[in-house]
């Protein structure tokens, strides 16, 4: 299937739509990175991406988010920002939408509908209560994190 271009600049994209985009292209299936269709930067747009708020997002769940918004008589450009950013806290929402005071806008209202409706941030790392650690004679031990940090930092000195 060849990708054809309806209307060049159509408008600005969530990070999800281009998530989805860099998907449909091949970008999450090529562990090689050998992909003709994908370049290298588009690579690292892709990495980037599955490291925030649009790697757990869905079509449904924005567009679902999208139409809850008008509500709030946001502009396109901000309610794409909160689509991106996820914020949880009027200290994070409040410098995406402009003169927020003077429109009367919910601040409170809209960080509800972000927890209701967007999924949340990925996680960077699963914390790890036990890992399996080989000693020096091929055994296998467990260490809980504070250990396995206490002989890191050892091993440094």
């Amino acid at each position: 299937m060849k990708n054809i271009i309806v209307k060049a600049n159509a408008g600005a994209l969530t990070n999800f739509e281009v998530l989805d985009l860099l998907n449909s292209r091949g970008a999450s299936k090529d562990t090689t990175r050998a992909n003709d269709k994908v370049s290298g930067s588009e690579y690292k747009v892709y990495d980037y991406l599955m490291e925030t708020a649009a790697s757990t997002q869905t079509r449904e769940t924005v567009t679902k988010f999208f139409d809850k918004c008008k509500d709030f008589k946001l502009a396109k450009a901000e309610i794409l920002n909160v689509i991106n950013l996820r914020p949880t806290s009027d200290v994070e929402l409040t410098p995406i939408i402009e003169k927020p005071d003077e429109r009367e806008i919910d601040i409170d209202g809209i960080l509800a509908l972000v927890q209701e409706l967007l999924p949340p941030l990925p996680s960077l790392e699963a914390p790890k209560e036990n890992e399996q650690e080989e000693t020096e004679d091929g055994e296998q031990e467990e260490t809980d994190d504070a250990e396995k940090e206490e002989t890191e930092d050892a091993e440094q000195s």
